[in-house]
């Protein structure tokens, strides 16, 4: 299977278009336009998750003005979009189909392909305790990380080709359950990465 996309050349830096957040504050929040092929037989629903591995472990490093954090902090995942039940059908998320724009609080119902279902990220946890952000934040919200990090985030955008037509997910679901449902259902997978820095000695 084969994953592409027009709005993102793998490897390379993602466009503020398609981020949560820019140098202004919060940025275009397109999704982009993600396109598979080459699927094999027996598919019967897909599952996209889009992952960053590169977050920093230590919140009171981030965002500061008097220090950086540094690139050999030790780092976590952060989820910025899960979707399972994408029928076996579709073949393409057109750009901006998702996402269009950065939701406060959260998109509660975001859009998508019939039948399917879009989790939780991570910007539900990072919010959290915060009264004018916190929220449910379901479906896709794009890279926004630190200001003062010294390393570039990687951005891995993975879809699955799975044997069963819906996955046994509870309701609002994260990726972590997504990746417990589907294992041993996985017929094949195909991923893309870009990357984005909002820090200037970076760019």
């Amino acid at each position: 299977m084969k994953l592409s996309s027009t709005s993102l050349v793998n490897g390379q830096p993602i466009p503020a278009a398609f981020a949560a957040g820019d140098a202004n504050g919060f940025a275009g929040n397109r999704n982009p336009q993600l396109a598979w092929s080459e699927v094999p037989e027996g598919t019967r629903s897909f599952a996209l998750l889009c992952i960053d591995p590169d977050v920093p472990t230590v919140p009171e490093t981030v965002g500061r003005h008097d220090r950086t954090v540094p690139a050999d902090q030790p780092r976590a995942p952060f989820i910025h979009w899960a979707m399972a039940d994408i029928p076996a059908d579709v073949r393409e998320l057109a750009e901006g189909s998702c996402s269009e724009g950065f939701t406060v609080k959260g998109k509660p119902q975001p859009a998508g392909p019939a039948g399917s279902r879009q989790g939780l990220n991570d910007f539900t946890g990072w919010f959290a305790g915060n009264a004018d952000m916190e929220g449910q934040y379901l479906g896709y919200d794009g890279p926004y990380p630190p200001f003062n990090d010294e390393l570039v985030h990687r951005y891995f955008f993975r879809v699955f080709a799975l044997d069963v037509a819906q996955l046994e997910l509870p309701t609002p679901f994260t990726a972590a359950d997504v990746q417990r449902a589907m294992q041993g259902h996985v017929l094949a997978e195909a991923s893309l990465h870009g990357t984005y820095t909002l820090n200037p000695a970076l760019m």
